[in-house]
């Protein structure tokens, strides 16, 4: 056997039997190319109480004669000795599962996929390194891997494809930062770009992009709902014509696999490579945006967008192109890869998803994720401390108390104060040891525990997760003083995602115990850290999860402010190491940040009540560039108000906290807008969250709207838009909503002055002595 040493980052996992034994495949990213590894025989395990199964070993080798049963000095939770089960095929597993279930003994870990737990067993996240192996033309088999610290340099390729609203293929954009590709159907035309190849029809559209796709042989596709749409529609149409895409490294053709949500979406085999999809990418490192169409992020990150004028009737100009234009359809084409690209080298994706994986052993291409990378990190720790985790709760979870939120004091001050506590959540599990090994064994032994809520304790030495924060919390503060935007990015989310994973009833580490030893940890601390800080003589107007507002009701200026904030951060940070100290002999690691001061800052109310709002403000801070209006909840950041409202709310408060009178401005504004002088800023857009048929016992405006327009294009012979969620533009009209691209009535400007214009003025016009009615009255009164 030949020694085989190598090391390079997972791209794809799978299984395959052979002679009733399962083997593993991994396809690695090397320095060198791909390589495929394959591991010895592997076997499937579960397990269960050995109490349990005392009775029915007998039954069980006549029944599963192919299992073996092994004691292991390993317990559950309940401190039950276990045993474990294994199998050498899936079907034999999943055989064994429903035996298990038909004899009421419950099994444990039984969910956990044969390749993942490879993986996480040896603590081989993203990377590996293969130490040794038969090397043979097809691979490296026979394998033994362990943990490596790798950084592969991908070259990813951009992929979008053009069709008939019928799915009849157009054309293939292919693009990466060497070259570019674009299949096109059709004729060749002399003064066509050398980037455009032609064929002569669909099936060598297919053919010539399998050869092509090949011989770039990228380890990483992306595109814009490049799984769900172009991806499958590929498929669709090669099925149609009785073709394979043989597309995968091994020569392998891809193929689909429907969610199980019965949705649209899916998942693509695809042997030694990975597709990433860019939304689902964006929304994984937390982007968020009114709308996730590629036009709409495009301009927002880089400023461009697609090459048509027309963005709304897209499907219009590509038939059209195809027929008259075919070179600026392919141009059209390859823009939309170059954006890809451009979009995923401009937020990093590529670098953060790396990132993640390494962190937590998820899969690229995985998204959401938090649970999987919980169990990652934490599982193959717990067994090595004699514990088998636990299964899902039954119920699905009792819900936990949420983040502390205070009664705010509406009001317009000026001189408040943001102190932020850093991380507060992960931090709170750091210095409490908030943990579920900790939790089960500080009930064995109470004695010198930590305390926490809802009956809970914790153990001060045995634990994991308190540790595996502090290591990401040093490897966030490397990545920040390095500016690693990404490292930085996907650290904290994932620390972040502790909490959120303790109180949720789909990971199996579950308990109402941890969760709440958190959130009501965060209630204590938040309520303290204010009752400090009106102890020095200052009023906290507002609290919220880990922020504290803090009016300086005497400061005399912005540099008193800045002075006051910072003294105050450094007192609150000595008060809680004192006292975690002296009260419970623990280090403490919450950390107060003294965020933001406003020079100016309006609490509102609640629309129609006297009682202050709650995640809803607006202020006036100094930055580097100047003054910063920032808004938090209300309208001006809301996508379901119009353009008239945001820029009304915008220099309304900007006049409110200069100290200027209004009542000019709110006359000018109401008296153009019923004059028809901001017909272009009177557009709804909202989006639909289901098909425009389904809204039954309600039925809101731009769910009317969307009927409209789906009822006009089904009388102009066309599909109709709105079956399948989507976004609407709409305008009020005197005859009601009525879509944009369907306008027919004239505008309702009562509406707007009523419903856009006069709520913003009311929630801050109270606070400097005036109200709407009186302002727009008086102008009626001169007519």
């Amino acid at each position: 056997m030949k020694e085989a040493i190598t090391e390079g980052f997972i791209l794809s996992r799978k299984q395959w039997e052979k002679q009733n034994q399962t083997f593993l495949e991994y396809w690695l990213s090397t320095a060198d190319g791909a390589v495929r590894v394959c591991s010895p025989a592997e076997k499937f395990v579960l397990f269960v109480s050995s109490d349990s199964l005392q009775s029915e070993k007998a039954h069980l080798q006549h029944q599963h004669p192919g299992s073996e049963v092994r004691e292991l000095p390993l317990k559950l939770f309940n401190q039950q000795l276990c045993s474990a089960i294994y199998s050498q095929t899936q079907a034999e597993h999943f055989a064994l599962k429903d035996w298990l279930k038909s004899r009421d003994i419950v099994s444990y870990e039984d969910d956990i996929r044969l390749s993942d737990r490879f993986l996480m067993e040896r603590f081989i996240y993203g990377s590996a390194t293969v130490v040794s192996g038969e090397s043979t033309p097809h691979g490296l088999y026979h394998c033994r891997l362990k943990s490596s610290d790798y950084t592969p340099e991908f070259s990813p390729m951009s992929l979008d494809i053009e069709c008939s609203e019928k799915g009849e293929l157009y054309s293939i954009g292919m693009a990466s930062a060497e070259r570019n590709l674009v299949l096109m159907v059709g004729e060749p035309q002399q003064d066509a770009p050398e980037w455009i190849l032609w064929v002569k029809d669909e099936i060598e559209l297919l053919q010539r992009f399998v050869a092509h796709f090949n011989a770039w042989d990228p380890d990483i596709i992306i595109g814009w709902s490049v799984i769900s749409f172009d991806f499958r529609l590929l498929l669709k149409r090669a099925q149609r014509h009785n073709l394979s895409l043989t597309i995968g490294r091994d020569g392998s053709a891809m193929s689909w696999r429907d969610a199980k949500t019965g949705s649209q979406a899916g998942f693509l085999n695809l042997a030694g490579r990975v597709v990433l999809d860019g939304i689902d990418s964006l929304k994984s490192a937390t982007y968020q945006f009114d709308s996730f169409s590629l036009e709409f992020v495009a301009q927002e990150l880089l400023g461009k967008g697609k090459k048509v004028e027309d963005v709304s009737n897209r499907m219009a100009h590509i038939n059209h192109d195809f027929k008259h234009n075919k070179i600026k359809l392919a141009e059209y084409n390859l823009q939309d890869c170059i954006l890809v690209l451009e979009i995923f080298e401009k937020t990093k994706l590529m670098q953060f998803l790396v990132l993640r994986s390494q962190l937590t052993g998820l899969e690229l291409d995985r998204a959401g994720g938090s649970v999987a990378a919980f169990t990652n990190l934490y599982l193959p720790k717990l067994h090595r401390a004699g514990y088998i985790a636990p299964n899902l709760p039954k119920d699905g979870g009792l819900a936990s108390p949420g983040g502390y939120v205070m009664n705010s004091r509406p009001g317009l001050y000026r001189h408040v104060l943001v102190l932020d506590f850093k991380s507060l959540y992960p931090s709170i599990i750091r210095t409490f040891k908030i943990d579920p090994l900790g939790l089960i064994e500080a009930l064995q032994s109470p004695g010198d525990a930590i305390p926490g809520f809802k009956g809970a304790m914790f153990s001060r030495e045995k634990h994991f997760l308190p540790d595996i924060i502090t290591q990401l919390w040093q490897q966030r503060d490397v990545a920040k003083r390095q500016q690693d935007s990404a490292r930085s990015q996907a650290i904290k989310i994932l620390m972040n995602s502790f909490y959120g994973v303790l109180g949720s009833g789909g990971c199996r580490f579950y308990d109402t115990r941890l969760a709440s030893s958190i959130t009501l940890r965060g209630h204590d601390i938040m309520q303290t850290t204010a009752k400090w800080i009106e102890e020095q003589g200052h009023c906290v107007i507002y609290g919220d999860t880990d922020s504290t507002f803090v009016w300086l009701q005497d400061c005399a200026d912005d540099t008193q402010a800045q002075d006051t904030g910072e003294q105050l951060a450094n007192m609150i940070n000595q008060r809680w190491q004192e006292k975690l100290q002296a009260e419970y002999h623990l280090e403490c690691y919450l950390e107060l940040e003294f965020e933001t001061h406003f020079s100016q800052f309006l609490m509102p109310t609640i629309r129609g009540s006297e009682l202050g709002s709650k995640k809803r403000y607006a202020g006036l801070k100094k930055t580097a560039k100047g003054e910063e209006l920032v808004f938090k909840g209300l309208e001006t950041v809301r996508s379901d108000w119009t353009l008239l409202a945001k820029d009304f709310q915008i220099q309304l408060y900007q006049m409110v906290f200069a100290g200027e009178d209004v009542s000019e401005y709110i006359n000018e504004i109401v008296n153009k807008t019923e004059l028809g002088q901001f017909d272009d800023k009177l557009v709804y857009r909202k989006r639909l969250r289901q098909g425009a048929d389904k809204y039954v016992k309600t039925v809101p405006p731009h769910v009317k709207a969307a009927r409209i327009a789906d009822d006009h294009l089904q009388a102009q012979g066309k599909k109709r838009k709105y079956q399948k969620k989507g976004w609407i533009k709409y305008v009020q009209t005197i005859n009601g909503p009525e879509p944009l691209e369907f306008l027919r009535s004239p505008i309702d400007y009562h509406h707007y002055v009523e419903k856009q214009l006069k709520p913003i003025a009311e929630g801050i016009l109270p606070f400097v002595g005036q109200n709407f009615e009186s302002i727009s009255s008086k102008q009626m009164g001169l007519f």
